[in-house]
């Protein structure tokens, strides 16, 4: 599988030991996948992939894309969103649901969560990517936007302004309510981008491998997991 850059190397660790724990060709599916940044290497690992998402253009990208890396024949592109998967996807016919950077942009993420879970084989793994709330509070203020970072504090789903283009934001523990409330055990839990957002660009033209390192030193150990920009759940249907 293609090696990954320092901002999502954790994501494709865990990914990778799920791909190893199952050990034979898996259906996958990608709910907001776009143009196939994690589809296209899952099949050429050798899985199949159908990846739902709403942009015709995306889609269009990741199928040029598939026929560039000669696994158009392993890739299925559906136009679609997370709130109507239900319709999209027959229920239990996935080993592996991606879910990444869905859940703050959706209309109702319990809604989409449980059909996540619903398209899952028992013993499936889901892998969800959310926005991390302190995280955003910190960058804020940070950056000496107080009244933004406070707003993020007091906010009940973690959003800003009217001018924020995320609906919601969450920590390990709300993200975690929500996973379970729809029947899938969270696993683990690890930090995506713990430092990769606040070093210098120049430190990671420089050293990537060393960010790379860092980063998944990192990854799974609070309280450093806990600011990262992004949390990585990895959970199972039973």
């Amino acid at each position: 599988m293609e090696s990954s850059a320092p901002r999502t190397a954790v994501v494709w660790q865990v990914l990778r030991r799920e791909l190893a724990r199952a050990g034979r060709p898996l259906t996958a599916l990608d709910v907001g996948g776009g143009t196939g940044g994690f589809a296209v290497p899952l099949a050429k690992a050798g899985h199949v992939v159908t990846v739902v998402d709403p942009s015709p253009d995306a889609l269009a990208a990741l199928t040029r894309r598939a026929d560039e890396a000669g696994v158009a024949d392993r890739i299925v592109a559906v136009q679609g969103d997370g709130d109507g998967l239900a319709d999209l996807v027959p229920p239990e016919s996935v080993d592996l649901v991606l879910g990444h950077s869905l859940l703050e942009v959706v209309d109702d993420p319990h809604k989409v969560v449980a059909a996540l879970a619903a398209t899952l084989r028992p013993g499936g793994a889901a892998s969800v990517v959310v926005a991390n709330r302190a995280a955003a509070v910190l960058a804020k203020a940070i950056g000496g936007h107080l009244a933004a970072a406070s707003l993020l504090v007091a906010s009940p789903d973690g959003r800003g302004d009217s001018r924020d283009r995320l609906r919601r934001r969450y920590s390990a523990e709300s993200a975690t309510a929500l996973l379970s409330e729809c029947g899938l055990a969270v696993e683990q839990i690890h930090g995506v981008r713990v430092v990769a957002d606040l070093v210098p660009g120049t430190v990671a033209e420089s050293e990537p491998e060393a960010l790379q390192a860092f980063e998944l030193a990192l990854a799974g150990t609070s309280p450093y997991r806990d600011i990262a920009t992004q949390l990585h759940l990895l959970a199972r249907k039973a």
